[in-house]
């Protein structure tokens, strides 16, 4: 009798537990007035345990948000090294549901290595870390977190603690690694649709640094868009917030032909860029071809992509030499579910106002204030580099939002200044944010007219 009672009573605190409210505080932003930035956060196995941050974004690409969480994994620490919020207060209390199984959270990180989360109760029990790998590095990147499959189990009921784990490596650091993290959210995994809302972000490249194969803001080529390839994708142009978008559904492959005369020749030119959205797919690739045919794929899809807008900018020695870049005639995507394309064109990343100064080779990065400032229309901005990277140089407003590109590519070590050209903007404050391999920094200016 004794015993049947104590299952009852399990059973009783079960039922009772699996009825509390998703009440989790979310998003997690780090803003002022939101979630996590005023949290008690604790680091653990991480040798001295340095503090988790909270700071200014230190690149606004992608990622708008003014706050982020900053986390410094040491390479003395456990690959297992971790920060977690506060039972009892923070995240709340709430239990796994449909309606919060799918995590997400943007990244920031100079490594490729899996990124871990887990939930925990008040009594600390917890199942374990799901984990993801970034796929990109000093790049923001929004990584999903398939929650479903252990809804249900008592473990993940009536949880009041997350726990993260942004740089578990099992095979050890070869050094520091600053990670940054910000916005998690929970959802039901319908991404607030099957198709984009808001238009590709538009390009910024001068009209003759470009060949355009599809694009709104150039001029494109002569080209076919839907070649009889014997392929079941399904082919169509949408407007998104009244941009041309290219449309595969239930994509198998696909192919784009330059017209016979328009075979075009890409050897001036430096990169292939491309936007792209999807709510589904898990594979996406995109081949660049010259005749016989002679191909080389890129991958585009990385785990987590989904529901953004994103651009890619893929070095053509990608290609090469087994694409004969001055006959370049078909474009080739591959892969599954539904995705939108925009912005497909190739670009020449040095065609622009930069010159690199007869200087000695610097022995440190250096993002230096724009000269005059104020100004009107021009300025010049001036930044140094010890190694050889790939170096952006982007201009935003405000209220975060890209204004322009002036520089995506490759640079060798030295000292640069580029002549921005503002007589287009209006008057106001405009923040210029510097990325050169592992560094990054940003300055204010003032455009005065």
């Amino acid at each position: 009798m004794k015993q049947s009672f104590t299952n009852l009573l399990a059973i009783f605190c079960m039922i009772a537990m699996s009825s509390i409210v998703f009440a989790q505080n979310a998003p997690i932003d780090f803003e002022t007035g939101g979630h996590g930035a005023d949290w008690t956060w604790a680091v653990f196995e991480n040798d001295t345990n340095p503090a988790l941050e909270i700071i200014p974004n230190p690149d606004p690409n992608i990622n708008t948000s003014a706050t982020v969480a900053k986390f410094t994994a040491l390479q003395t620490g456990n690959p297992w090294a971790g920060t977690e919020s506060m039972h009892g207060s923070d995240i709340g209390t709430f239990s796994l549901s449909e309606a919060n199984s799918i995590v997400k959270i943007m990244v920031w990180k100079p490594v490729i290595s899996d990124v871990g989360i887990k939930f925990a109760r008040p009594d600390g029990a917890a199942l374990e870390e799901i984990k993801v790998p970034n796929t990109v590095v000093n790049q923001w990147e929004e990584l999903t977190f398939d929650f479903s499959g252990r809804i249900g189990d008592s473990t993940t009921i009536g949880q009041d603690q997350i726990i993260i784990f942004p740089d578990f490596d099992l095979d050890g650091r070869t050094q520091d690694n600053v990670c940054y993290f910000d916005n998690i959210t929970f959802s039901d995994g319908s991404g607030g649709g099957s198709e984009p809302t808001v238009a590709a972000p538009t390009p910024t490249w001068p009209a003759n640094a470009v060949i355009s194969v599809f694009s709104d803001a150039y001029t494109d080529i002569d080209r076919e868009l839907n070649p009889n390839w014997g392929q079941g994708t399904v082919v169509s142009e949408v407007l998104i917030d009244g941009n041309n978008t290219l449309k595969y559904a239930g994509l198998d492959y696909q192919g784009t032909q330059f017209l016979a005369n328009q075979n075009l020749t890409a050897a001036g030119m430096t990169h292939v860029h491309v936007d792209f959205w999807t709510a589904n797919s898990t594979d996406l690739g995109i081949w660049v071809i010259s005749p016989g045919p002679n191909e080389v794929e890129h991958l585009l899809v990385p785990p987590g992509a989904t529901n953004t807008w994103v651009s890619v900018d893929i070095p053509l020695s990608t290609f090469t030499p087994t694409v004969n870049l001055e006959d370049v005639f078909q474009f080739k995507f591959d892969g599954n579910g539904d995705i939108y394309l925009d912005n497909l064109y190739f670009f020449n990343s040095t065609a622009s106002s930069i010159e690199e100064l007869d200087e000695i080779t610097p022995t440190t990065y250096a993002l230096e204030q724009n000269y005059p400032n104020p100004f009107n229309p021009s300025t010049t901005i001036r930044f140094s580099q010890p190694t050889a990277n790939n170096v952006t140089l982007k201009v935003y407003d405000v209220l975060g939002q890209e204004v322009a590109t002036l520089l995506n590519g490759f640079q060798n070590a030295g000292t640069y200044e580029y002549t921005f050209d503002a007589k287009d903007l209006p008057s106001g404050v405009y923040i210029y944010s510097l990325t050169a391999g592992e560094f990054t920094a940003v300055k204010k200016m003032i455009l005065m007219k």
